[in-house]
C-alpha cells in the first residue's frame, strides 16, 4: 500500500500532531488549574486566539463572510468554541478526570451519527466498524470499569458528555462551510463569535487573577495551552476536515488514551502492559480500517465549490 500523494500524509500528520499536544495539554493543564481558575484559562485561550486568528485571516486570506455565511460561522462558535470549552472546563470541577477521559471516544460516536443524520457524508460499513474498533480500544485503554456514577459527578458527567456533542456538531457542521470559505478565516471568525461568549462568563475570574504573583512556570503552562491545544490545533483540525472528513477528525481522538498513557511511562513510571497493548492495536487496526483503502490514505478533498464529495473510505 501507499500513501496517496503528501497532501494526505500531512493530513495524517496533523492529527497526530494535535492528539499528541491535547494528551500534553493535561500534564499542562493541570498544573496551571493549581493556581488559575479554570474559566480565567478558558478567558484567556480566547482573549489571546481570537484576535491572532483574526489578523492573520484578514493579512492572508482577506476573505469578509456575509448574510448567510456569518449565522453559520455564529453557528459553529458557539458548538465549537463556546459550548466545547466552557462545559469540558466546568464539568472537570464536577467529575474526576477518569470519567471525563472515558467520555471523550464518545466523539467520534456521536460525529458519525449526525454526519448520517445529516447527510454530510457517506457512512460505510467499514468506517464505522473502524470507529468501533477505535473507540473499544481507547475504552480498554482507559479501564471503562473504573466509571463512576454517582450523585457527585453525574452532573459533570454530564456536561463533558455535552461538551463532546457540542464538540462533533461543529466538526460535522464545519465540513461544508470549508468548501466555500478558507481554514483560516472560518476558524478565525468560530473563534470571534464563540469567544465573545466565553469572555462574558470569564471575565469576572480574568480580573481576579493574580497577575504578578503567577510564578514563571504557570506563565509557561498558560502559553502552551494558547498556542497548541488552541491556536495551532484548532487550525490543523479544521485544514484536515477540508482535505478529510469531519469522521476521520474525530476518529483521530482515540488516540489521546495512547498519548496520555505514554506520558504516564516516561513522567510517572506508570507500567505499559497488556492492557495496553490491546488497546494500542485495536485503535491502530480501526485507524487503519477507516483511512486505507484500494492502496491509498483517505483521499484529499477534490470537489468542486458548493458541491460536497466524502471520501470513499
Amino acid at each position: 500500500m501507499m500513501f496517496h500523494r503528501n497532501t494526505n500524509l500531512r493530513v495524517h500528520l496533523a492529527l497526530i500532531f494535535v492528539q499528541v499536544s491535547f494528551g500534553a495539554f493535561s500534564v499542562f493543564g493541570k498544573y496551571v488549574l493549581g493556581y488559575v481558575h479554570p474559566l480565567a484559562v478558558a478567558g484567556l485561550r480566547v482573549l489571546v486566539a481570537g484576535p491572532f486568528l483574526m489578523l492573520l485571516a484578514l493579512r492572508y486570506d482577506k476573505v469578509l463572510p456575509k448574510g448567510r455565511d456569518l449565522l453559520t460561522l455564529a453557528m459553529l462558535g458557539f458548538f465549537g468554541v463556546f459550548l466545547n470549552q466552557l462545559l469540558f472546563i466546568t464539568g472537570l470541577d464536577y467529575t474526576t478526570a477518569t470519567n471525563a477521559s472515558i467520555l471523550m471516544p464518545s466523539i467520534p460516536v456521536f460525529t458519525v451519527a449526525i454526519a448520517m443524520v445529516m447527510g454530510v457524508e457517506r457512512i460505510t460499513f467499514r468506517r464505522s466498524a473502524g470507529i468501533g474498533v477505535a473507540v473499544a480500544g481507547a475504552l480498554i485503554m482507559l479501564r471503562v470499569t473504573t466509571f463512576s456514577f454517582t450523585e457527585d459527578t453525574v452532573i459533570g458527567n454530564g456536561m463533558v458528555l455535552v461538551n463532546c456533542l457540542s464538540y462533533s456538531i461543529f466538526l460535522v457542521l464545519a465540513r461544508p462551510v470549508l468548501l466555500r470559505i478558507p481554514p483560516l478565516t472560518v476558524i478565525a471568525w468560530t473563534f470571534v463569535f464563540g469567544g465573545t461568549g466565553v469572555l462574558l462568563f470569564s471575565t469576572p475570574e480574568l480580573l481576579r487573577l493574580p497577575v504578578a504573583s503567577l510564578p514563571i512556570l504557570v506563565w509557561l503552562g498558560i502559553a502552551y495551552v494558547v498556542i497548541f491545544p488552541t491556536i495551532i490545533n484548532y487550525l490543523l483540525n479544521t485544514w484536515a476536515i477540508k482535505r478529510s472528513s469531519s469522521t476521520l477528525v474525530a476518529a483521530y481522538t482515540t488516540l489521546q488514551p495512547v498519548v496520555a498513557t505514554t506520558l504516564a511511562v516516561f513522567l510517572l513510571d506508570e507500567f505499559f502492559g497488556f492492557r495496553e497493548i490491546v488497546g494500542f492495536l485495536l485503535i491502530v487496526s480501526g485507524l487503519l480500517s477507516i483511512t486505507w483503502k484500494r492502496g491509498t490514505i483517505s483521499q484529499g478533498e477534490k470537489s468542486p465549490p458548493g458541491q460536497l464529495r466524502s471520501p470513499s473510505a
